[in-house]
């Protein structure tokens, strides 16, 4: 990284945990896009992958390594070892977008971290000194309530949750809240909900309108107006490595991520989008 890209930013980095504990909802596919349209308009952004399938990390392009490589710094040896996240982030093919990569070594980091001080707050410490560099901070969480979304979800601002318009949804989404509230009260109080997230949307279906209305009388603004289609351009994406963004910028998936960026701009008053920054390969 530059250092003109790691430049201050005029305020702390906004930190999004994108988070659900169902998998399937499209969490990750909301990581990569979302980070992706809001660099694209000009803002700097880091992408955490928590997950320990690093599915965020080969969706951008950064394949699995083999056991015989020298392996790549990565969110593991930040919560664990001595590294730190400049130490580990890589460059992707949008200039304002930067990423820490998720590792299978993630798996065992639940036991590990559990004899380790301030085990909750290991995310949190290693972000606080880089927070001015950039916008936004978006962490892609594991659908899993363990230590790993634990750490996220202290050192969150915000939580992002992607959901689809399915009636099983509506039962997990209360436990997500609760488990929020928790964390609020032990230690994050100023852990908030950023906003609900459809996904997978088809709005020409009763079932989906008939969540879409409930999900609204329940959580009122924070259900995001922007809702993400099924658009097989969003699925194709990563096995490209590739943001849908750049794979097929007039699809419908990266139309809606575009307005999603825009709507997240829109809600933290953030100023408005600066003109598209230059793609690279």
């Amino acid at each position: 990284m530059s250092t003109e890209e790691r430049l201050p930013t005029l305020h702390p980095a906004k930190v999004l945990a994108i988070v659900n504990q169902k998998g399937g909802v499209g969490k990750t596919t909301t990581a990569i896009n979302l980070a992706a349209g809001l660099a694209l308009l000009g803002y700097p952004i880091l992408l955490i992958d928590c997950d320990p399938q690093a599915n965020t990390t080969g969706g951008l392009g950064f394949r699995r390594q083999r056991e015989e490589e020298i392996q790549r710094l990565s969110i593991y040896d930040i919560l664990l070892g001595p590294a730190t996240i400049l130490d580990a982030t890589l460059a992707t093919s949008i200039p304002k977008l930067t990423l820490v990569p998720g590792s299978k070594n993630l798996i065992g980091a639940n036991i590990e971290l559990v004899s380790q001080d301030r085990r909750e707050y290991r995310l949190r410490e290693a972000i606080e000194p880089i927070r001015s560099l950039y916008a936004f901070i978006l962490l892609d969480c594991p659908p899993a309530l363990d230590l790993l979304t634990l750490n996220a979800l202290v050192a969150a601002d915000g939580l992002l949750v992607p959901l689809q318009a399915e009636y099983f949804a509506l039962e997990g989404i209360s436990e997500l809240i609760n488990t929020l509230d928790r964390v609020a009260q032990a230690f994050n109080p100023e852990l908030g909900l950023e906003g609900v997230l459809l996904t997978m949307y088809d709005d020409r279906t009763n079932l989906a309108q008939q969540v879409t209305q409930n999900l609204r009388e329940f959580f009122g603004e924070k259900l995001l107006r922007t809702t993400i289609p099924r658009n097989i351009r969003l699925a194709e994406a990563p096995s490209h490595g590739l943001p849908v963004a750049l794979y097929d910028p007039r699809s419908r998936g990266a139309e809606a991520y575009a307005e999603l960026a825009r709507e997240i701009l829109e809600r933290n008053r953030i100023a408005p989008p600066l003109p598209t920054q230059e793609i690279t390969s």
